[in-house]
């Protein structure tokens, strides 16, 4: 698949056969990174993040670094020329004369879709307001497809903040293209899947869901369970927050019921939805999910700058 000078935008921008592409070459890069330790040599990313970011941010520069290649960019707004005023045309149309490929985290959603409007290198979109994640996306992926083999055929549970969780947004309309997968979402009335969600999934792509608030009573016939944590800065009323933030919390007694081979996944950081005594559980998978995101996102940026992967 010849996937040079596109942008990811979105996970839809990429056919399944393109995602599997990327998956096949991160697994060959799990089993020897070495041989691709220089693919990218002389190559620049750019990482412009407008929000703050760890996980995200640091693993596309460790995704660079590990393949030969150099990081520019800032990790807040307010040291960037945004905040003297420069619109997001004109910052990307700069870029573009500095580096080889760019990704944007912004809290606007649609940013990053602007951006590569304007862009005369690839765009990778780090995460919009609560719209798409899709980088998230393909480490998800990635980790579902070592773990369990497949990407086809599980029940995934969604549990949290599925209203504003834009890994989640970006997960689910992506397993949707897979088949045989069916979905439980578990959240508070006041989270719930956004409603235009929902419509997708159950009229344009016939998905099976259920939606309850309880965690406990389904939680033996979840494959894979996808925690996320209620996030305060997408709140406006703080009173709402405290009163939500506890919703649902993980810890090892919840875990005998479900099965010796579930899955539990997030994509960090967590508060408390998840108790640390969960983190020795042969189904915790968290920390290998972060592991794997490196690899996904080498495989990404070497596939969108069309660099020779035999070298």
């Amino acid at each position: 698949m010849n996937l040079k000078g596109r942008h990811l935008i979105d996970p839809g921008d990429f056919s399944l056969s393109e995602l599997d592409s990327i998956f096949s070459l991160a697994e060959k890069m799990i089993e020897n990174g070495e041989e691709f330790s220089q693919i990218c040599k002389g190559k620049i990313l750019a990482t412009l993040f407008y929000e703050p970011s760890t996980r995200t941010r640091l693993s596309f520069e460790a995704a660079m670094l590990r393949m030969g290649g150099k990081v520019l960019g800032f990790s807040d707004a307010n040291v960037s020329s945004a905040a003297k005023g420069e619109s997001m045309a004109d910052t990307i149309r700069v870029i573009s004369s500095y580096a080889d490929i760019a990704v944007i985290r912004h809290p606007k959603e649609g940013a990053p879709r602007l951006a590569s409007k304007y862009s005369d290198i690839p765009v990778i979109n780090g995460g919009d307001g609560g719209h798409q994640h899709p980088t998230q996306t393909l480490t998800d992926l990635l980790t579902i497809k070592m773990l369990k083999g497949s990407i086809s055929g599980n029940t995934v549970a969604f549990c949290g903040d599925l209203k504003f969780g834009r890994t989640v947004h970006s997960l689910i309309k992506t397993l949707s293209r897979y088949p045989d997968n069916k979905f439980i979402l578990i959240s508070p009335k006041e989270l719930r899947l956004p409603d235009h969600i929902k419509h997708m999934l159950q009229n344009e792509a016939n998905m099976e869901i259920l939606e309850t608030e309880d965690l406990e009573s389904i939680i033996n016939s979840i494959d894979i369970l996808y925690m996320t944590r209620i996030q305060k800065e997408r709140f406006f009323n703080e009173a709402d927050y405290v009163r939500l933030k506890d919703s649902y919390i993980l810890n090892r007694s919840k875990l005998r019921d479900s099965k010796k081979d579930m899955l539990v996944m997030h994509p960090l950081p967590r508060v408390n939805e998840i108790s640390y005594d969960v983190d020795d559980d042969e189904r915790a998978a968290y920390f290998k999910q972060a592991r794997f995101g490196v690899y996904a996102r080498m495989a990404l940026m070497a596939s969108q700058l069309g660099v020779n992967i035999n070298a």
